[in-house]
């Protein structure tokens, strides 16, 4: 994770923070891990998981039901200054590393957004979406962009 992204168009414009709604969303400085963790603590709002979603290609209910396993209509009665709690939190924020990882490999959001939802000969033929319901997955994910940015095939 890059907190302090300066110079590069594309992380700027979607960095970790951009991705969950902007500093004005976030309203918590982030800068080191532990920053993280107390974000998770304190909870991200609904507003973050809506920005995010944005930049997924794919529905919120999706999201919130499939990868969150949070039914979307609980979700719908939040308003967006609402806190999630802490796991729900923290699963987004690991969501949102990957996702800014995504930006840097790709640079571009369109770009991302096919990537995510494509089948992955890497992944088993499964879309890097599909496993970012589980931490294990997300690390597969974050491992393939790995593996991406350094000129492996994947």
């Amino acid at each position: 994770m890059k907190v302090a992204a300066k110079g590069k168009k594309a992380t700027a414009r979607l960095s970790f923070i951009n991705l969950l709604g902007g500093q004005a969303i976030v309203n918590h400085p982030v800068r080191s891990e532990f920053d993280l963790i107390a974000l998770s603590n304190e909870g991200i709002s609904k507003a973050s998981l809506d920005a995010l979603t944005g930049h997924l290609g794919i529905s919120k209910k999706a999201f919130s039901e499939n990868i969150l396993d949070i039914s979307v209509k609980t979700l719908e009665r939040k308003k967006d200054a609402d806190r999630l709690d802490k796991r729900t939190s923290s699963h987004i924020i690991e969501i949102a590393k990957v996702v800014e990882h995504a930006f840097e490999v790709f640079e571009d959001e369109e770009r991302v957004k096919h990537w995510l939802n494509s089948p992955n000969r890497a992944l088993g033929g499964v879309k890097p979406i599909d496993l970012f319901y589980i931490p294990t997955g997300l690390g597969m994910v974050d491992n393939i962009l790995g593996r991406i940015e350094h000129g492996i095939f994947s």
